[in-house]
């Protein structure tokens, strides 16, 4: 009787220093973007990124392509959030030369920006190869307003993309003003395309506003 007491207890001690070894052991650490955070690493945020990031020239990953210019990052939330409800692949219209904060002070008639959009000719150049659109039938363009028309990076865009079959769907974000005829000015020069009524987004637009708006489109 004694010895089975004793295999009892023995037993039991070896049960309980496997378990303790098995708590101690540490599980895998979440990566970053997991969800979790690893470190001082963020979480991606929702809704951001959508299909694949189209750097130009590429095969698309899809039949929609968000393509946007921002030169202070509220374009382009707008735009990462419109991808990922869309499943749409992103492109970013990246200026040759960088916009500084200096070229951004729209109330100095001298700085950068004021005097690409007093001139209707100005053609900032575009620093990454343009999209190739063969296969997608839907892009979304993404612009800041800038005295009240798209900033003259876009008019490069269009003048240099061919639109012809592709639906073009405008977007626009603003502390103020709307779209207005931003989008209509694009048109004229695209020369192609079908073009369907632009619209102004907040920065902080919802993944559910931008799903009902994509779905009044159909």
């Amino acid at each position: 009787m004694k010895h089975a007491i004793r295999q009892a207890l023995c037993l039991l001690t070896v049960l309980a220093l496997l378990a303790g070894a098995a708590a101690c052991t540490p599980g895998p650490e979440p990566s970053a973007g997991s969800g979790g955070t690893a470190g001082n690493a963020p979480a991606i945020p929702d809704g951001a990124g959508g299909g694949q990031e189209n750097t130009g020239g590429g095969e698309p990953g899809g039949t929609v392509l968000v393509a946007y210019f921002s030169a202070t990052g509220n374009t382009r939330r707008v735009a990462q959030r419109l991808a990922a409800v869309t499943g749409g692949d992103l492109y970013e219209i990246q200026p040759a030369e960088p916009y500084t904060e200096a070229d951004l002070d729209y109330g100095n008639p001298q700085s950068r920006s004021s005097l690409e959009m007093n001139d209707p000719d100005a053609r900032p150049a575009i620093g990454s190869p343009l999209p190739a659109l063969q296969g997608y039938t839907t892009v979304y363009l993404g612009y800041p307003i800038w005295h009240g028309q798209a900033p003259r990076i876009l008019c490069t865009f269009v003048e240099n993309c061919a639109l012809e079959g592709v639906t073009v769907i405008p977007f626009c974000t603003s502390g103020g003003s709307g779209i207005g005829n931003s989008a209509g000015l694009l048109e004229e020069l695209a020369g192609g395309g079908r073009w369907l009524p632009g619209r102004h987004f907040a920065q902080d637009v919802t993944d559910a506003a931008l799903l009902e708006w994509v779905g009044s489109l159909a």
